[in-house]
């Protein structure tokens, strides 16, 4: 057999061990697909996405996340999370990402626990494990399941199933959450974020695809904006420049510049 048919076995198998399962579902590229599994393996009776919503969630990933579930048939519920006002995440640490994770896990755990939901899951994939995720510890304390990792499946097989299924997230690049635009030690605050959801929107808006608009706060001063795209589009930026520059400036950013290093995903 062939060993992605074999993983993607494995992974069907694994729902099916743990059902009926909640499902942390954000539209990415990873819990999309392991929505889609659940809900082809499972049938809607035993499974349910939830997203958790708060201002570090851009609301055009919302809108997509829940559109794409619905394409589905898929049962998906919106949780409101409250990460932002526990100051161990707004002060945000090198390790924000466990508070975030744990403050969902605690939400999955609690509408388990009143719905009789059997397991827990989230879209950590092989892959990550090479990495330092410090929700990892938060997905450790609550028992939260990672099928598609405990499947051994990679980053560029499941891009490679999805594209199998038609998902539209195939070949999506990353989104994490907004808070990822501000430096650790910058603190996060609702007005940050929503500067960086505008900022984006602007950029998108002119034709990139990639990219991101990091929120710089110095010591003294106003936030200015370090606008990162990705390679492939870094030839387009001097056409737009003047119309960019405007338009995160309106946004709020007392100053633009541009990464002439570009994006690149890590």
């Amino acid at each position: 057999m062939d060993p992605l048919i074999q993983k993607q076995e494995a992974l069907r198998q694994i729902l099916r061990d743990y059902s009926p399962l909640l499902i942390a579902y954000s539209g990415g590229v990873d819990s999309a697909y392991l929505l889609a599994e659940a809900r082809r393996t499972l049938g809607r009776e035993k499974m349910l996405g939830i997203i958790a919503d708060s201002a570090s969630l851009p609301r055009r990933a919302l809108s997509e996340a829940l559109a794409l579930a619905k394409d589905l048939d898929a049962p998906v519920e919106v949780v409101l999370t409250r990460e932002l006002s526990n100051p161990d995440y707004a002060q945000n640490p090198l390790n924000r990402c466990y508070f975030c994770k744990a403050e969902l896990f605690q939400q999955l755990e609690r509408l388990a626990a009143e719905r009789n939901f059997r397991g827990l899951a989230y879209g950590e994939n092989a892959d990550d494990m090479r990495q330092v995720r410090p929700g990892r510890q938060a997905a450790a304390e609550f028992s939260i399941l990672g099928p598609l990792r405990d499947a051994g499946l990679t980053k560029q097989e499941i891009r490679s199933l999805s594209r199998q299924m038609g998902l539209p997230t195939a070949d999506a690049p990353a989104q994490p959450c907004l808070s990822s635009r501000i430096p650790h030690g910058t603190a996060v605050t609702t007005s940050a974020l929503a500067m960086v959801e505008a900022g984006e929107e602007w950029v998108r808006s002119l034709g990139f695809s990639v990219f991101r608009v990091r929120h710089i706060l110095p010591a003294e001063g106003e936030a200015m904006a370090k606008v990162q795209i990705a390679p492939a589009e870094m030839s387009r930026i001097t056409s737009v420049h003047v119309e960019l520059e405007a338009g995160l400036l309106a946004v709020g950013y007392s100053k633009v510049e541009i990464d002439p290093a570009g994006y690149a995903p890590s």
